[in-house]
């Protein structure tokens, strides 16, 4: 594959920390955006902190990098900070990607765009990339909007990759599935997870690398998926995380509650959101990794004590 100059948003992200280290480790140069983030960040070639709704700013940014691929991994992801800030999410998880469709056309740059499996409404898995979506909270309206945005505005050239509940070691140690958990153990407080809620985990590493070789790959097109081998549960990923770092019931307790006891969770949160993969994880020689292959990278961020 030949060196790709890479312009990647949100890279102080799971996601994007994680795509700038392996991309580097390939040979490529990324230029990192980041917010308010201050530390120095593996793999970029150059750091710009950037208000992402700064059009201008963004224009310039990419006038300047001329990059050969954009990868947007900016996002308002929390879907409870979408209900509490729905206009400034809506300006980062649709606004934005809309934008970066536009002078990635203008530019004759490729684009990547990062979605997620939420634009599905978890009745009917597994999913293919064609199937009907149906957004049942305000992240996945968004989300699927800025789907719709994106391809209009890229005439179907951008690449939209959904991708699944994500595990892995985050820069600041506090994004990721297990980071969180380990949160909650830290204060003292139990993880209520959900026994009827499915979902097709993989770690950044796996989406990294598969990204890595999408930059390369200006044949694939539009909507793809991306996750991890096999569903899980989110109670059985608690309990198998809880095991991996050799925790106990004191010291990370766990209490299994279902969909179907809470009327907001049958509302809000999907039930099986499992992934078909193709046709893209025939196209790629990265694999589909395992539960047990993402657990096995999985660290102890600093903080833990």
């Amino acid at each position: 594959m030949k060196r790709q100059k890479i312009l990647l948003t949100g890279a102080s992200g799971l996601v994007g920390g994680t795509l700038a280290e392996v991309a580097a480790r390939a040979g490529h140069v990324v230029t990192g955006v980041v917010g308010r983030w201050t530390g120095v960040l593996a793999g970029l070639a150059k750091q710009v902190a950037l208000d992402l709704r700064d059009e201008a700013g963004l224009r310039a940014l990419v006038e300047t990098t001329r990059p050969d691929v954009i990868v947007n991994a900016a996002a308002v992801s929390e879907p409870a900070q979408c209900e509490a800030q729905p206009e400034l999410a809506w300006q980062l998880n649709v606004g934005l990607p809309e934008n970066l469709a536009r002078l990635a056309m203008t530019s004759e740059t490729r684009l990547i765009h990062l979605s997620t499996e939420q634009v599905f409404d978890g009745a009917r898995a597994p999913y293919a990339f064609g199937d009907v979506r149906r957004a049942i909270n305000r992240y996945a309206q968004q989300k699927l909007e800025a789907e719709d945005r994106v391809l209009a505005a890229s005439s179907g050239r951008a690449v939209v990759l959904r991708l699944p509940l994500l595990m892995g070691n985050s820069p600041g140690g506090r994004r990721s599935v297990h980071e969180r958990l380990l949160m909650l153990w830290a204060d003292g407080k139990p993880a209520k997870l959900y026994l009827d809620e499915i979902r097709q985990t993989c770690t950044a590493d796996s989406v990294a690398a598969a990204l890595v070789e999408l930059c390369g790959r200006p044949d694939l097109r539009g909507p793809l998926h991306w996750a991890g081998a096999e569903p899980i549960s989110r109670l059985d990923i608690g309990r198998r995380v809880r095991a991996h770092f050799g925790l106990g019931e004191a010291d990370a307790p766990i209490v299994a509650v279902t969909r179907h006891d809470d009327p907001a969770a049958q509302a809000t949160r999907q039930a099986d959101l499992s992934l078909d993969l193709a046709p893209l994880a025939g196209e790629l020689r990265t694999r589909p990794e395992t539960f047990d292959e993402a657990l096995a990278k999985l660290r102890l961020p600093v903080w833990w004590k």
